[in-house]
Parts: structure tokens; C-alpha cells; sequence
């Protein structure tokens, strides 16, 4: 019996710790947002179009195919992540939007929301877990240790996939 309490406890610490960081508290985001997000891993390359936009207290996140039909939809409230809608779970879309957040969190902003953020010149780091390199403000590659890379971009006529 105790071992098994015991097992149940490191489970739920793991998974604990492997939730993508969030901010201490929400950023000033220049809401709506809507974003092309090119993802790359080996060979293979998706497209994805995101939307970000401010309900109320919340902060929802919609991505979609360029078809239009849903990938993932979260809501960010008080800062936990919630599902929207009937989408079956996505971790990898949540780790996306956390490092979105983190990418998308004005200069200002930064340590007051990250503090083991690291800035230097274009490239911003979150430890070992996210690194972004910017070209401009809305144009930046994010790289994670393991891939996938991504490459944002504001979405417009010239952007669409």
C-alpha cells in the first residue's frame, strides 16, 4: 500500500514538473493576434495558422490547419491552461503556446514574468527548455532541445500557407 501511495506521489510530481513554464502573471500582448506558424522536425514540415485573443480575464489560443480545421484550442486563465472546447488533448500545441507566451512577453516585461529568463541582443532563452531567435518582432524562430523548431511569422496574404 505504501509503496504504491509512493509511486502515485513521484507520478504526480513528474508530471508536474514537465508542464511548460508560465508567466507570474499575464503579459501585454498586442491582442488579437493572428500568427503562421511553420513547424519542422526531420524531413517533415507543417504549417499551422494561429489565432490569439483576450476574452474577459482569459487569453485564448486557437490553432488550425490551413484548411481550417481546429489542431488545438486552450484558454489561459489565472494562469492555468484550460481545454476549449472538444478537442482531445495536445501537449505539444500547450508547450507551443507557453513558449508563444514566453517569445511574444515584451523586453519590459521579461524578468518580471520569467525571472531565469536570459536576453541577449536578438536571442532569448527560458534554461535549457526554449530558445528564440528573433528577425523582428513577430518574425522569430523558437527552437526546442529535442525539436521541433518553428518559425512565427504575423500571418498575412503573402504568409499564407
Amino acid at each position: 500500500m505504501i509503496r504504491a501511495l509512493l509511486l502515485s506521489c513521484v507520478l504526480l510530481l513528474s508530471a508536474c514538473a514537465s508542464q511548460a513554464p508560465l508567466p507570474e502573471r499575464n503579459p501585454t500582448l498586442p491582442l488579437p493576434l493572428q500568427l503562421h506558424i511553420e513547424r519542422q522536425q526531420a524531413e517533415q514540415r507543417q504549417d499551422w495558422l494561429l489565432v490569439i485573443q483576450r476574452e474577459g480575464q482569459s487569453i485564448r489560443w486557437s490553432m488550425m490547419d490551413p484548411l481550417g480545421i481546429p489542431q488545438a484550442r486552450q484558454r489561459l486563465i489565472d494562469g492555468a491552461w484550460q481545454a476549449d472546447g472538444l478537442l482531445p488533448p495536445n501537449p505539444e500545441a500547450r508547450e507551443l503556446f507557453a513558449a508563444l507566451l514566453f517569445a511574444l512577453t515584451p523586453e519590459g516585461e521579461l524578468l518580471g514574468n520569467y525571472p531565469t529568463a536570459q536576453q541577449q541582443g536578438s536571442q532569448r532563452a527560458l534554461g535549457p527548455r526554449w530558445k528564440i531567435r528573433y528577425r523582428q518582432p513577430l518574425d522569430f524562430e523558437l527552437n526546442l532541445p529535442q525539436g521541433p523548431h518553428y518559425h512565427i511569422t504575423p500571418l498575412t496574404a503573402e504568409t499564407t500557407p
